[in-house]
């Protein structure tokens, strides 16, 4: 019902957005920055909260998968005229570390088809984590980690359905080998979870050498194995006011809507990108004037490379308003909206775009004007946190289930 009526007011149309099996080598790389996004499938175990792509690992599967990767990226490179400023290169899963000594040939090849000067970043698993493993992925490129902790709590864990790992052993080894940023991932809201517990993961975190933590509420997909559901709305609204308090002792900074920071320590995020390419199954680009999901399925991913082909199952084409409403919807999670970043993407002012909308948030309380443009204030934060959470269920959670049951699924309608 929410992003129903949201859609109404934002888009100014009744009409659905609508994914289609569109298959081309379109990519239109007429963008001032982009990014990269890197996905690999691979998990020793499934977790069952986890909504992400994801096969079991094997290691044939694994090598045959990295020569895919490879020959899509080289077909990208060479559609790529314009040199584009890369902002940042992200590797998620999955689990990227189960294929370790094929990372550097992935970077390799990024390296020869675009410009890279910025961060790499990896996220991993903390059962991969070791002393070794973080000697090499320094050494191949990689300057920020993020560790999927989840909770520090044996019974939380358990909630999850994951096994305990000693979380603050992974976290110091990461902060003893020196990356620029080190993020852990934490999940609230989940079933029998009290502020002291989530005040104990959260200053854990920090204390362990973490330099930004995220903070994401636990969500029940559709397809997922949970044994447990999310706690309620009131439960969760309490929890997050909690982690802004905690922040504020701490001397850390929010920087998202789910995400604290220290304070001047580099930032890491892989969603709030305003252009970005994604390479592997179910990777996704976004561009200029349309969204691109990769195939999710592992097999035919690399049958359709291996036949010269972009692996690309469903595209949602943009309007310039749609275009516009991505961009405020992320930009939104990061907090602030800068008029110069809008006008330099879409060649129009925000506030002539979205004058309405923007009144109407100002008078609501949700949003207020800067010196370059607007932010949300906290009473919009947590309406996002709101509107975030049913766009994933009602969009994100219908799109991947269909992905991940059809290889080539013929369209798929959002309302």
């Amino acid at each position: 019902m929410v992003t129903n009526l949201l859609r109404l007011l934002f888009t100014r149309s009744f009409k659905p957005f609508v994914f289609t099996c569109r298959n081309d080598r379109n990519l239109n790389l007429d963008v001032p920055e982009l990014g990269i996004y890197v996905h690999i499938p691979f998990c020793t175990t499934l977790c069952p909260f986890c909504p992400y792509n994801k096969v079991q690992f094997d290691k044939s599967l694994a090598i045959t998968y990295k020569d895919a990767l490879l020959k899509e990226i080289y077909m990208a490179g060479s559609l790529n005229r314009n040199n584009n400023k890369i902002t940042s290169v992200y590797f998620g899963g999955g689990s990227p570390a189960l294929m370790l000594e094929e990372l550097s040939d992935i970077l390799i090849a990024l390296k020869n088809n675009f410009s890279i000067t910025s961060n790499i970043a990896i996220e991993l698993h903390p059962r991969d984590v070791n002393e070794e493993t973080l000697l090499k992925l320094k050494n191949i490129g990689f300057d920020m980690v993020s560790l999927g902790i989840q909770s520090f709590q044996e019974k939380c864990l358990k909630v999850l359905g994951r096994d305990y790992i000693n979380g603050v052993e992974k976290v110091k080894m990461a902060a003893a080998a020196g990356f620029d940023t080190i993020d852990v991932d934490l999940i609230f809201g989940m079933e029998g979870q009290g502020k002291d517990d989530l005040k104990d993961d959260f200053t854990t975190a920090f204390k362990s050498g973490a330099t930004q933590v995220s903070t994401y509420p636990f969500i029940d997909f559709s397809y997922a194995d949970n044994k447990s559901k999310p706690l309620g709305k009131r439960d969760k609204k309490e929890l997050l006011e909690y982690l802004a308090a905690v922040s504020g002792e701490l001397q850390c900074s929010r920087t998202a809507v789910w995400t604290f920071g220290k304070k001047d320590a580099p930032r890491y995020s892989s969603v709030t990108r305003d252009n970005f390419i994604g390479f592997g199954s179910s990777a996704t680009t976004l561009l200029k004037d349309h969204f691109k999901i990769n195939t999710f399925s592992v097999e035919e991913y690399i049958k359709c490379i291996n036949n010269e082909k972009i692996p690309t199952a469903l595209t949602l084409n943009f309007t310039k308003r749609t275009r516009a409403l991505y961009w405020l919807f992320w930009n939104s999670y990061t907090l602030k909206l800068n008029n110069g970043s809008f006008k330099n993407l879409f060649n129009d002012e925000l506030g002539h775009l979205f004058k309405f909308e923007l009144r109407l948030g100002i008078l609501m309380g949700l949003i207020r004007k800067t010196c370059t443009g607007y932010e949300l204030t906290e009473k919009g934060i947590y309406k996002y946190h709101l509107i975030e959470q049913a766009y994933t269920h009602q969009y994100i959670d219908k799109t991947w289930r269909i992905a991940r049951q059809e290889a080539w699924p013929d369209k798929i309608k959002l309302y």
